[in-house]
């Protein structure tokens, strides 16, 4: 078992730009080599902007690289919920935004005939319990009459020709949703940004910044950049200043990738061939991927992704996937990894401008696509377009007890582990 990102493993070789060619000045500077930063630095590299990417690791190498490759439409929670809590204009706006985020994606991947399997799936969104279906049924409901009339609700029999399941109550359908290799993705993207006339700078973190004026300086071990404009799209680092730290809870979620299955097991477990979510507080997504692997993750421990946690997270999933296809028991697992997710208080994303510089972030598990549209639009912005930005005027909470609540992770998770069993 390979304690690596499947999807960072298969993925092409990439080569960014000589140190050396880091420049003095740029016109943007953006700092994080994920999704929303090269998204935004290929949209301003094709307009004529001078633009520089840096990043303190690899490209797409945290969660852009490490996540379960859902290209998932539909808000992270309930929608009656979120209309409750935002009202009903502003819970409907941020669906149709993450409706439109997933037709981004496959746009960018047409236009610069990206090779990563994309492919329009559908989300299943399972009940756990039959007691969950109740809140499934009434959540579709207004989903199909305000947002969403291609949603459907799936009882119990009709689960069948999607999943090879019986620990299911039924579910929901959204035919919108999609998936893709996001290594392949992530590469295809950054090579796209140099061709398009970027940089793009590994290992080659910001350590510091400085607003000069209408300059903005941007510290690297390697040099330091004069910026027109600088994007913060860093998610869980350590290293954004701690406005933003206080604002994320970096919280770890888990995958695994089997040994590619033979067509008849895919059949047996996954006819539908849809992405998957479950509907427990320490929930399951899963897919296959275009090799036969079910891609299979979790939030399996609250806790930092390193090799210990690694290991006893994989052991965690590989006994949930065999709960959840008992026909399968001999399975192998060729890859487990983790990751942190920048999950925020409410599980919206937040974009804008502070201290004169941009930033998007905070994509709490519901990113990949999200990440790239949100890019898209903060290249509109920084282009002088401040309305771009579907985000914009989000009032942004702090984590209460920032510094001490990473600390109760495992507490949380216990006690939602247990509401999961009485619930």
């Amino acid at each position: 078992m390979k304690l690596t990102s499947y999807w960072l493993d298969t993925a092409p070789a990439f080569t960014g730009t000589p140190i050396a060619a880091l420049p003095a000045k740029a016109d943007v500077v953006v700092i994080g080599a994920g999704f929303s930063g090269l998204s935004a630095a290929l949209k301003l590299a094709k307009s004529g902007a001078s633009v520089v990417v840096i990043d303190e690791e690899r490209v797409i190498g945290k969660a852009s690289g490490r996540n379960g490759g859902h290209v998932n439409n539909g808000l992270a929670g309930n929608y009656g919920m979120a209309c409750d809590k935002l009202g009903v204009a502003t819970a409907a706006r941020l669906y149709k935004v993450l409706n439109r985020a997933v037709d981004t994606v496959e746009r960018i991947v047409t236009e610069n005939a990206i090779d990563c399997h994309f492919r329009r799936c559908g989300k299943l969104k399972l009940a756990s319990r039959e007691s969950h279906m109740a809140s499934l049924r009434a959540d579709q409901a207004r989903i199909a009459l305000d947002v969403d009339p291609d949603s459907r609700l799936l009882e119990a029999n009709e689960l069948g020709d999607e999943i090879g399941s019986s620990r299911f109550a039924g579910g929901v359908l959204y035919p919108h949703s999609g998936q893709m290799h996001m290594g392949k993705f992530g590469i295809g993207l950054a090579n796209s940004v140099l061709k398009a006339g970027g940089q793009i700078f590994e290992n080659t973190p910001m350590t510091a910044l400085r607003r000069e004026g209408k300059i903005t300086r941007v510290t690297t071990p390697h040099g330091v950049i004069d910026a027109g404009a600088v994007l913060l799209a860093t998610g869980t680092s350590r290293h954004a200043p701690s406005y933003f730290r206080k604002r994320i809870m970096p919280v770890g979620s888990f995958i695994v990738a089997t040994e590619p299955l033979d067509d008849a097991t895919v059949k047996s477990i996954m006819p539908g061939h849809r992405n998957v979510v479950t509907t427990q507080n320490i929930h399951h997504y899963f897919r296959i991927a275009a090799d036969n692997r079910l891609i299979f993750g979790g939030r399996a421990r609250f806790s930092k992704s390193r090799e210990s946690t690694d290991i006893s997270s994989g052991d965690m999933l590989r006994s949930a996937l065999q709960s959840v296809f008992p026909q399968v028991p001999d399975i192998r697992i060729d890859y487990c990894w983790g990751g942190d997710v920048d999950m925020t208080i409410d599980r919206l994303p937040r974009a804008g401008e502070w201290n004169g510089v941009f930033y998007t972030m905070g994509y709490s598990g519901h990113g990949t696509q999200m990440s790239v549209h949100m890019g898209q639009c903060m290249a509109d912005v920084i282009a002088g377009n401040p309305h771009a930005n579907p985000l914009e005027n989000m009032p942004w909470p702090r984590i209460p007890m920032y510094g001490l609540a990473e600390h109760f992770l495992p507490a949380i998770g216990m006690y939602y582990r247990i509401k999961d069993k009485l619930m």
